[in-house]
């Protein structure tokens, strides 16, 4: 099966299986009350996206609209739920080092990737059922272990929220234990924008960012 039938395949049955999301996966409506990461001016892009957007032109392209919050649904919270604990089930976590022979290498994940690898799967079904790229940005962060880690934000009208391949739970940016330092820019994915004042020391790599055992 190719990527394009298997994303076709795997988008039907998240959308069957929506429907039966307990209300119990959603977040806390009184947990949602407009919190927002901040955002503090251009930041470089980590080397393995750089080089996958080379690869992957289409998937990089600008929109050339206006960003707008997203206003999410009951329907719209339980396809998020379902794409990050399928992608979660579906990926085994190995480096890039293992896959590829190399520190860094950002690619679409069929059985197995890093952390960056399930942030692309989990973006592109996303895509696929009509959530707008400038709410799915990439995000690199510092983990508990001051180790680099990728995520998926979500970025919607009740604030901002975390795909995180170490764990189903879908959690606002400022409820998990990690130090945000950079994300996609909202208006040309091809661009970041720094999430801390402090210019983040780190040679390029999104390292060390695989599933916790």
């Amino acid at each position: 099966m190719n990527i394009k039938s298997a994303v076709g395949a795997a988008i039907m049955g998240l959308l069957m299986t929506a429907a039966g999301a307990s209300a119990s996966q959603l977040p806390d409506e009184t947990q949602t009350k407009g919190t927002y990461a901040t955002e503090y001016g251009k930041a470089l892009p980590p080397i393995g996206f750089v080089q996958f957007c080379a690869r992957q032109p289409n998937d990089c392209k600008p929109t050339g609209g206006k960003p707008d919050d997203l206003a999410m649904s009951p329907e719209r919270w339980n396809l998020v739920y379902q794409v990050n604990t399928y992608v979660n089930n579906k990926i085994a976590p190995v480096s890039d080092q293992e896959l590829y022979g190399q520190p860094e290498y950002w690619a679409y994940p069929t059985d197995a990737g890093d952390c960056e690898d399930y942030v692309l799967l989990k973006r592109r079904y996303l895509l696929g059922l009509g959530f707008p790229p400038d709410a799915l940005l990439i995000t690199v962060v510092l983990d508990e272990k001051h180790e680099g880690h990728a995520v998926l934000t979500v970025t919607t009208a009740d604030g901002d929220y975390i795909l995180d391949n170490r764990r189903n739970e879908v959690l606002r940016w400022n409820a998990v234990d990690y130090t945000f330092l950079k994300r996609q820019s909202a208006r040309d994915p091809r661009l970041w924008v720094s999430l801390t004042k402090d210019r983040p020391v780190t040679n390029g790599y999104v390292a060390g960012g695989g599933k916790s055992k």
